[in-house]
C-alpha cells in the first residue's frame, strides 16, 4: 500500500534506498514507498544497518553513535546511501558518501549542500530503538544530544550557532590546555576573546534548548499516559548550573579550574534535561519499565513538535522496539504512532496485533533475499 502524498503534504516518502558498502551490506536496493514496511532477518544480519541507512538520509549521523569509519565496509574506503524522497508532491534525490578517512559530502538533485544536517530541510526521521532506555536512565549527553537532534533538524540558525559554539569550544579548550602551567598576559588576553565568544553562542543554545523542553511537556506527558495506561505527572526542565549567573559570570570563576584541567567545565556541553515522574527524578527512582514509556513517549513527543514546526511528517523508524515491551505497552504503542512512513525491524518478524503491514523485506547476510 503505497504512502497517499495527496491526503497530507508534509509526509516523507522514501520510494526506494541503495547502499553500497555500508557495513555488512555490500549493494542493497529496494522499493520502500509502502506506508508501513516490515524489515525480517536474524539478528546479525543487517536489518539495524538498514535502518541506520534510513536514519543518515536526514544528516543527523549514526543513532548508534557510530563513526564514519565504521559505517564504510571493512576493505572500502567509501560508503554510498542515495534514496528518492517524496514529499508535497515534489521529488528529490538525496545521495550521500561516507568517507572513510576524510570528510563525508552530500547532494541533493546533484547539488552539494554544505553540511549533512542541511539534509533536515528534505527528509526528517525519527528513530526508536532498545538503546533509548538511556534518554531517561543515563548521562546528561544522551539527553543533550535528543534535544540538539530536535533543533538541528527544524532550524537552520540553530545548526549555526551550534557549529559556531563547537568552533569556539574547540579553541578554548586548545588555548587552555597551552597555557595550563604559565598563562601569559597574551594567553589571558585571548582567553577573554573566547570566553565572551562562548557566552555569546553558549547562552542562545541554553536558551533555545529551554524553550524546547518547556514545548516537548505537553505532548511527552500526552504519551506517557495513554503508553503506562494511567494518569501520571511527566515534567521536564533544563538544568544549567550557571544560568542563575550567566554564562559570561560562570566562565569568570571557572577560570582557573579550566585552566588546570586543561577544558572547559561551564556550559550547554555540560548541561542536562531533567525528567521527573509524579515528582521524583526519572533517572533514580522510575522503574525499567516507566523509563521506557518515558523514551518512547519523548521520542514521540519529538515526531509531533517536529512536525509541527517544520511541516514534515517525520519518517519513523522501530528498531526491534516491540520485542523489548510487554504486550500491553506494546499494544498501546501501536495506538500512539503518528501517520507517516514507517519501518519497523523484526528477528521474528512477529508484530502487535492492529498494526497492518503493507510490505515485507527479508535481510540474510547484508542482502535482500526477498521482498
Amino acid at each position: 500500500m503505497p504512502v497517499s502524498v495527496d491526503a497530507r503534504s508534509g509526509v516523507v516518502i522514501i520510494a526506494w534506498l541503495s547502499i553500497e558498502n555500508f557495513r555488512n551490506h555490500r549493494s542493497t536496493k529496494l522499493s520502500l514507498d509502502a506506508e508501513r514496511t516490515l524489515v525480517v532477518g536474524p539478528n546479525g544480519h543487517g536489518k539495524t544497518n538498514l535502518l541506520e541507512a534510513v536514519a543518515l538520509l536526514d544528516g543527523s549521523g549514526s543513532f548508534r553513535g557510530a563513526s564514519a569509519e565504521t559505517l564504510v565496509r571493512a576493505g572500502c574506503d567509501r560508503a554510498f546511501v542515495r534514496a528518492e524522497i517524496r514529499r508535497a508532491r515534489r521529488t528529490h534525490l538525496v545521495e550521500i558518501e561516507i568517507a572513510a578517512a576524510g570528510r563525508s559530502r552530500a547532494q541533493v538533485n546533484g547539488q552539494r549542500v554544505r553540511s549533512l544536517r542541511d539534509l533536515a530541510e528534505v527528509v526528517s526521521a525519527v528513530v526508536f530503538c532498545p538503546a533509548d532506555l538511556s534518554i531517561a536512565a543515563g548521562g546528561p549527553s544522551v539527553r543533550r544530544e535528543l534535544l540538539d537532534n530536535v533543533l538541528t533538524s527544524i532550524d537552520r540558525e540553530y545548526r549555526t550557532t551550534r557549529r559556531d559554539f563547537e568552533r569556539v569550544l574547540r579553541q578554548r579548550n586548545n588555548l587552555l590546555k597551552q597555557a595550563a602551567h604559565r598563562p601569559d598576559a597574551e594567553a589571558l588576553a585571548t582567553l577573554d576573546v573566547w570566553d565572551a565568544q562562548l557566552a555569546e553562542v553558549g547562552e542562545a543554545i541554553a536558551h533555545r534548548r529551554d524553550a524546547l523542553c518547556t514545548a516537548l511537556v505537553s505532548p511527552a506527558q500526552d504519551a506517557y499516559c495513554q503508553l503506562a495506561g494511567c494518569d501520571a505527572s511527566l515534567r521536564l526542565s533544563y538544568a544549567a548550573e550557571w544560568r542563575e549567573s550567566g554564562l559570561a559570570t560562570a566562565l569568570a570563576q571557572a577560570r582557573p579550574d579550566d585552566l588546570r584541567r586543561g577544558t572547559t567545565a561551564m556550559g550547554p556541553h555540560r548541561d542536562d534535561m531533567t525528567i521527573c515522574l509524579d515528582g521524583l527524578p526519572a533517572r533514580t527512582h522510575a522503574s525499567q519499565g516507566e523509563q521506557r514509556s518515558i523514551a518512547l513517549a519523548l521520542r514521540l513527543a519529538q515526531h509531533r513538535y517536529t512536525s509541527q514546526i517544520s511541516g514534515i511528517e517525520p519518517i519513523v523508524l522501530l528498531d526491534d522496539v516491540f520485542s523489548e515491551l510487554d504486550e500491553g505497552r506494546a499494544q498501546r504503542l501501536v495506538g500512539c504512532l503518528p501517520v507517516a512512513q514507517t519501518i519497523v525491524t523484526s528477528a521474528t518478524g512477529h508484530v502487535p496485533p492492529g498494526i497492518e503491514m503493507h510490505s515485507q523485506v527479508h535481510i540474510q547476510d547484508g542482502e535482500v533475499i526477498s521482498g
